[in-house]
Order: structure tokens, then C-alpha cells, then sequence
């Protein structure tokens, strides 16, 4: 039979077990609970801009004088005067003179062709009345018909040779004396000059080189798939050039003037020659011949159009933010690759708002919030909406 310490101890102990634990469970803390957080991608969004939009074709080119000319010599003899402006990089004016060459023998062989003439002259005469002496002879002696010869005709027409033959000396004379000034064709550049004071010239020795200031060209090479945004090929567009002289960006107004009209072998490019009025002129910057220049030509005018960056369009579409803070994708017809821009025409409305910003997993319809918002969370109507869906799938 079982005493009574076998039967309380274990009373004991059992009630001594289950007040420790429920004085344990009462020490414990409840497990705090976590706020739920809602990940909204932040982007970066641009205005979009529908208006018209005149398309542009670079290029490049180096500047020229649209004449050059050679200056040789037609005569012969020693330089005996040369000008001040005649050297290189000397403006001259047309018909200035440049240099004379020592006209001392043309001027004497002036003199002989003129008395040349001159006694041509008087034996024509001569002959002149000897013809009318000899038919008034004639007729004191016979009634027939006079001959050619006994009218001295023949020698008539030997005399007019003669004063035709003088005369044509005089011209030559002359000529080969005004030769002795090399005067300038236009108004120019001196590009070279090749002689001295003293110098002896044969006809043909070049002289130096003239370069007209009046026009000045620059061939502009463009590629077959360009021209299609050119009106009429290019001729008669406006052209933009710009060079940097002296850490200072330039920009002169040109026109496309003609079209070479072939394609080069080589580089199997169409070139257009642009021209600039008076490059030297002194109402505006100096466009020195030489310079290398970058071309912009104004081709077609679109009506509606807008530039984007072609690295935001993936498969023909692109991001934009909707009203409601959603991701759109729209699709869009790009009909020119622009350096790194895309020229859109279709797709693409007026204010729309362009995502910039890369996103990681773009998903459509998803909800994103802009870098301007300043809080997050806090009267933000498109975290309050996500929060407020979450909840109500908990319960």
C-alpha cells in the first residue's frame, strides 16, 4: 500500500511543471509584425515632340576655289616688273597688273609692222591709178573689151593682199606687246608664283597660280541611300558648313549647286558640289580655301515627326508612362536611322511621356512611379492602390 509522501511528491512536482511554464509562456514576446513593402519601379520620363521635321544629310568635304588658273607666259623676255600683291597669299583685282615682261623687241617689231603697212598702203594706191590710167589708154586705142590684165587687175588684187598681210602683222605686233603684262583674269588668290625680278621667260614658263575668290566649292560625297531624302536629288538645298578654326566653331551658308552627276568607282558615292559666295568676303567669317568642313543638307520637309533614341526602341516598340502610371508599349513606323536618333512618324502622340530609364523586367501594364515623386509611399496614389490589393489577398 502506497504511503503518502509516494503520492504527493509527484502531485508536486507535476503542479511545480506546470506553473514554470506558464510563468515562461507569459515572458515571451509576440512576434512583431512586418510591414509589407511594395517594389514600384522609379523612371525617368521625356515630353514627346510631334511637329514637322526637316531631315538632314551629313558630309564632308574640303573647301576649293571653283577656277584656278595657271598663268604661263605668251611671249619671251626678262621680268621687269613684278607686282607688290604678286606673291603667295596676295589678293589682286581683276585685270591688276601682275608682271611685265621687257617689251623693248615687241615694241620695235610694232614699229616695223606699221610702216609695213603703211608702204602697203601707198603701193595700192599706186596701183589703184595705174588700173584707172591704163582703161582710160584703152580706151583712147581700141573699143573692145579691156582684159583683166590690160586693167592691170592682177596686180590690184596683189596690192590688197599685201595691206591685208600688213595689216594682219600690225594685229600680231600688238597682240604679242599687250602679252607682255600679265594682268589678272578675275579677282584672286594668289595660289604660287614661280618667277623673280630679272627672271628670263620662254612662252609657256608658268608664271603662278590664281585662285578665284568670287565662288569658292566643296564636293560633298553622299551615299545612293541618302539621296532618297533629298528633294530633286539635292540641287538648289540649302547646305549648312562648320569647321572649328582657333577652338572656335564656324558656320557658313551654302548651296547645293549642281550634282556631279556618277557615282564613284571607289567609294561608290554621288558627290554634290556646294557653293559658298565670296569665302574671302569681308562682312563675314574667312572661309579659307583648303579647310576641311562638316555639311549639313537640308533635305525633305515631313509634316508630323519626332526624333527618338534608337536605344529605346526594341522590335519596333517603345516605352511611354500612361495617365495612370502604367507601362505602355507602343509600336511605331521608323522610316530613318539619324545618327542616335530614330525619326518616328507613326505611333507616337504630342505630350506623351518616353520611359528614358533602362527597367530591368518590363512588364506591360505594370505600375511605376516617376524620379520626381518626393515621397514614395506618402500620397502616392499608385503605391497606396498596390498596398491595398495586397491586403485583400492576405485575407
Amino acid at each position: 500500500m502506497a504511503t503518502k509522501k509516494q503520492i504527493i511528491y509527484p502531485i508536486v512536482f507535476i503542479l511545480a511543471g506546470i506553473g514554470g511554464f506558464i510563468a515562461l509562456s507569459s515572458m515571451k514576446k509576440p512576434p512583431e509584425e512586418k510591414k509589407v513593402e511594395i517594389s514600384v519601379p522609379v523612371v525617368s520620363v521625356k515630353p514627346i515632340e510631334v511637329a514637322p521635321l526637316q531631315l538632314k544629310v551629313g558630309s564632308q568635304g574640303v573647301v576649293e576655289a571653283r577656277y584656278e588658273t595657271r598663268m604661263v607666259a605668251q611671249v619671251n623676255g626678262q621680268i621687269t616688273l613684278l607686282a607688290e600683291e604678286f606673291v603667295r597669299g596676295g589678293f589682286v583685282k581683276k585685270g591688276q597688273l601682275l608682271a611685265r615682261i621687257d617689251p623693248s623687241d615687241y615694241e620695235a617689231a610694232l614699229i616695223e609692222a606699221q610702216a609695213n603697212h603703211a608702204s602697203a598702203l601707198a603701193s595700192l594706191e599706186q596701183e589703184q591709178a595705174q588700173g584707172h590710167v591704163a582703161k582710160e589708154e584703152w580706151k583712147n586705142v581700141s573699143d573692145a573689151a579691156p582684159s583683166d590684165l590690160g586693167l592691170r587687175r592682177p596686180q590690184l588684187k596683189q596690192e590688197q593682199a599685201k595691206v591685208k598681210a600688213a595689216e594682219a602683222s600690225v594685229k600680231r605686233a600688238k597682240r604679242n606687246l599687250e602679252r607682255t603684262e600679265v594682268v589678272a583674269p578675275y579677282d584672286a588668290l594668289i595660289g604660287s608664283r614661280s618667277i623673280g625680278l630679272g627672271s628670263y621667260v620662254g612662252t609657256g614658263t608658268e608664271l603662278g597660280k590664281l585662285l578665284s575668290t568670287a565662288l569658292a566649292e566643296v564636293r560633298l560625297p553622299v551615299s545612293t541611300d541618302e539621296l532618297q531624302y533629298l528633294s530633286e536629288g539635292g540641287v538648289n538645298a540649302e547646305v549648312e558648313l562648320s569647321s572649328s578654326v582657333g577652338g572656335k566653331l564656324l558656320i557658313w551658308k551654302a548651296k547645293i549647286a549642281r550634282s556631279e552627276g556618277v557615282i564613284d568607282a571607289k567609294s561608290r558615292m554621288s558627290y554634290l558640289v556646294a557653293e559658298v559666295q565670296q569665302p574671302y568676303g569681308d562682312d563675314k567669317e574667312t572661309l579659307r580655301f583648303g579647310t576641311y568642313v562638316s555639311a549639313k543638307i537640308n533635305g525633305i520637309l515631313l509634316p508630323l515627326a519626332t526624333l527618338v533614341p534608337r536605344h529605346l526602341i526594341v522590335e519596333g516598340k517603345v516605352a511611354v508612362l500612361g495617365g495612370d502610371n502604367k507601362l505602355n508599349f507602343k509600336s511605331v513606323v521608323v522610316i530613318r536611322q539619324q545618327a542616335r536618333d530614330a525619326v518616328i512618324t507613326q505611333g507616337l502622340v504630342n505630350g506623351e511621356s518616353l520611359i528614358i530609364s533602362a527597367m530591368d523586367y518590363p512588364i506591360e501594364g505594370m505600375s511605376l512611379a516617376l524620379k520626381s515623386d518626393k515621397a514614395l509611399g506618402n500620397g502616392d496614389d499608385t503605391v497606396d492602390a498596390a498596398k491595398s490589393q495586397l491586403a485583400m489577398k492576405e485575407e
